[in-house]
């Protein structure tokens, strides 16, 4: 989750995780969201034993942040699908998250779902609010970033994507701090040769925000 973020890799091992409200100045009713999905203090630990690019600490206090249950309350709405989040380590560059995400592939191949939560365009900084209620409205460098993300992830260009502060003004604009872009990392690590890319939800809002969300396999 782009909305984790520490000095080290953590993993959550709750078994009855708090839905964390970490945003402000948001609808009453975005407060009033809860999605009471069960933790999996066995996964957590398990994916522990599993990374050894780094010593993975086991988190027993965080819950599920927004990054998590924004995305997936409309997957499995019943709540009934155990989750867990990793930390992002914000001490590290994003080759080491590109890595770090390989280390994941055996988890995958037994199952488990890795979604990486983020934004390919996300700039807080210049969101137009007063275009809130304008359907898809997008700055010309957003689109044109969220256009060239897009041509790298279907090319399989993962070296350009992983250096992508190289890739210009508007890339740069639109990826102000790493953040909400390094999750995308960590699911590009896990595309096999045999793995289709498609892309939904490929919509721009309020100007610097892209919601454009990659399916891999």
């Amino acid at each position: 989750s782009a909305h984790w973020e520490t000095k080290g890799t953590f993993v959550t091992a709750v078994p009855k995780p708090q839905t964390i409200h970490d945003f402000g100045g948001f609808p009453k009713a975005l407060y009033d969201v809860q999605y009471p999905a069960p933790g999996s203090p066995e996964l957590a630990h398990e994916t522990k034993k599993t990374i050894t690019k780094t010593v993975v600490g086991v988190d027993e206090k965080w819950g599920l942040d927004h990054g998590a249950w924004s995305v997936i309350r409309r997957m499995y709405p019943e709540a009934d699908i155990p989750v867990i989040e990793m930390r992002l380590d914000y001490s590290q560059g994003p080759q080491y998250h590109y890595e770090l995400g390989k280390q994941l592939a055996a988890l995958r191949n037994k199952g488990v779902l890795i979604i990486g939560s983020g934004n390919l365009v996300h700039n807080l900084r210049m969101v137009a609010w007063d275009k809130m209620n304008e359907p898809e409205y997008g700055f010309d460098w957003a689109i044109q970033a969220n256009d060239k993300f897009k041509q790298l992830i279907q090319s399989g260009n993962h070296k350009e994507l992983i250096n992508y502060a190289a890739l210009g003004r508007e890339v740069q604009m639109a990826v102000p701090t790493p953040d909400h872009y390094l999750p995308l990392l960590y699911t590009l690590a896990l595309k096999e040769e045999s793995d289709t890319v498609s892309f939904f939800n490929d919509k721009p809002v309020m100007g610097s925000l892209t919601m454009t969300s990659v399916k891999i396999g």
